[in-house]
């Protein structure tokens, strides 16, 4: 039983489910309480099924996020797990270089990871003002 980080020999693959706005951010099978928390304080929420087998840990962005902020805290988090040394894959549905480049220079001054700014704005169920629906 594996996933996507087991099967693309990664420490953390962050992807879109497919025919959803989820946001996934897949951990191998048995991956270290250090980096499962470091995910869950870039913003992630953790799940975790126990099996017969190994307990299943996966890491989602917060499902009440727009597509826009979900996307933000996923790249966001990409130069923190380089920083602490994982091997990261990000989907290009999902890359935001602003967010890349925002949390790169957040690096120089914080010693510590924390969720982007700017998804804290949208943390809401409310759309943004001035959007509409196709």
């Amino acid at each position: 039983m594996g996933n996507r980080a087991d099967d693309e020999g990664t420490d953390v693959t962050i992807y879109r489910e497919a025919l959803t706005d989820t946001v996934h951010a897949d951990t191998p099978i048995g991956a270290s309480e250090q980096l499962l928390g470091l995910l869950d304080r870039l913003g992630f929420d953790r799940h975790t099924v126990v099996t017969a087998g190994p307990v299943i840990v996966w890491h989602e962005a917060p499902e009440h996020l727009y597509e826009a902020a979900k996307n933000r805290l996923a790249t966001h988090a990409v130069p923190w797990l380089h920083k602490a040394g994982y091997m990261v894959r990000i989907a290009d549905d999902i890359w935001d270089s602003a967010a890349y480049t925002d949390a790169a220079t957040a690096m120089r001054t914080q010693s510590s990871p924390a969720p982007p700014p700017s998804a804290a704005e949208f943390r809401t169920t409310n759309r943004p003002s001035g959007t509409h629906r196709r």
